[in-house]
């Protein structure tokens, strides 16, 4: 199944510096297996925001369910999901 996921950061102001570097290098690593898995199908940066928009090729919605909560940086995102089916006009 194709999810169009976006996905905004929001981490919070006392959070130590050192503390979110080592979260960012842990959700780039994760992202990086991810998508050489072929299930983080794409990865965009929304220009000027902390926030991006991806797809994902998974079984289920609880494997996305999974696969998101799993993120190092989810506790500090909010996250919008939206399913994908095949439009009948796509070649």
């Amino acid at each position: 199944m194709l999810y169009h996921v976006r996905m905004d950061v929001h981490p919070p102001a006392q959070l130590p510096p050192a503390e979110f570097d080592r979260l960012k290098a842990e959700e780039k690593a994760q992202a990086r297996a991810l998508q050489e898995s072929g299930r983080w199908v794409h990865l965009w940066r929304i220009a000027g925001q902390y926030a991006n928009i991806s797809v994902f090729d998974v079984a289920d919605h609880d494997e996305l369910h999974a696969i998101l909560s799993g993120l190092p940086l989810f506790p500090f995102m909010s996250v919008t999901v939206t399913p994908l089916a095949r439009h009948p006009s796509a070649l």
